[in-house]
């Protein structure tokens, strides 16, 4: 990869051309061209353009393109961690640029649904105060539909939510993509046991999420059950993934869970990953925020920071533990 470092930095010095570099960063980060565009708010043949600029200029096929889905190529993968440290280092440069940075205060009121798993955002949160260090910053935990109606009363600045329908008057980015897979717990009596078929779980009794349920947020996990042809009863929910989590281990039934979330369960022998193996469905958690809504200096730069993360950092990277 060598010659293809040196073909980048001849690119940089020739023609430096960002908005090529920053589309083919979104492009990745969404692994969809189409979602890229919405991102961007560009047209996806002005997004397929740049794209094919970029790699024409570099002459690098970048991505394999595999009908709605692609691949990167093992250029395309340097080409991305090339620019995402060229981004990243811009944006410290500017941070540390930025001689306002004490002088701003305020408060920022974030909603999130429960437990967001991720390295990534954590290590924003920490860079974010040693940063503004007098910005206040209050979190509420609340279902993703009370966090769409707080944010349309303007009650608060963003939130952390799913929101399967994008809403009119919302900015909408995807933060996290969590694959959801079906487990069972150390005190139900398929754990431990191997080999096992989704016929064998159908007549199964479900734990569940308040919101597992047809138009709503997690409305992917009753088409699946339904699609399937799951009879079992739903004997206990919750609107928490910890409590859903919690009685799953307990034995109520078999449920579902991200499996980022349970990697240590699984290893402690808690819970007991069950069939379809690739899972089922991906969930995104968005940040959300009212377009109209007039923000104050600290929020105008979470959203701003929280925005430059998303593009530095691609979305399975925002899973992993750091």
């Amino acid at each position: 990869m060598t010659q293809l470092r040196a073909d980048v930095t001849r690119f940089l010095n020739d023609r430096l051309d960002w908005n090529l570099l920053r589309t083919f960063l979104v492009i990745m980060q969404e692994r969809s061209v189409s979602r890229a565009a919405a991102r961007l708010h560009l047209t996806q043949p002005a997004v397929s353009q740049a794209l094919k600029r970029l790699e024409d200029t570099l002459g690098r096929n970048l991505i394999q393109r595999r009908g709605p889905h692609f691949e990167p190529t093992r250029a395309g993968e340097e080409v991305y961690r090339i620019a995402s440290d060229i981004y990243g280092h811009m944006s410290r440069l500017e941070t540390e640029l930025d001689d306002r940075s004490d002088d701003i205060t305020g408060s920022i009121r974030l909603l999130s649904v429960s437990r967001i798993d991720s390295g990534v955002y954590d290590e924003f949160l920490a860079e974010f105060h040693k940063t503004y260090p007098r910005v206040d910053l209050q979190i509420e935990v609340m279902r993703s539909s009370d966090i769409i109606s707080s944010l349309l009363q303007k009650t608060a600045t963003a939130g952390l939510g799913l929101c399967r329908t994008p809403v009119d008057k919302l900015e909408q980015r995807c933060f996290l993509r969590q694959r959801y897979a079906l487990f069972c717990g150390r005190h139900h009596r398929l754990f431990g046991r191997h080999a096992l078929s989704i016929d064998q779980l159908l007549a199964e009794n479900f734990v569940s999420f308040t919101s597992d349920q047809i138009g709503d947020s997690l409305s992917p996990l009753t088409v699946f059950r339904d699609q399937r042809g799951f009879t079992g009863r739903i004997v206990a929910a919750s609107p928490s993934l910890d409590e859903v989590r919690r009685l799953i281990f307990a034995g109520y039934g078999i449920g579902c869970l991200p499996e980022h979330i349970v990697r240590d369960d699984l290893a402690q022998q808690r819970l007991w990953r069950l069939p379809p193996e690739e899972g089922l469905v991906d969930v995104d958690i968005d940040l959300l925020w009212l377009r109209a809504r007039k923000m104050n200096a600290a929020e105008q730069a979470f959203l701003d920071g929280m925005e430059r993360t998303m593009q530095r950092y691609a979305l399975p990277e925002r899973l992993a533990p750091r």
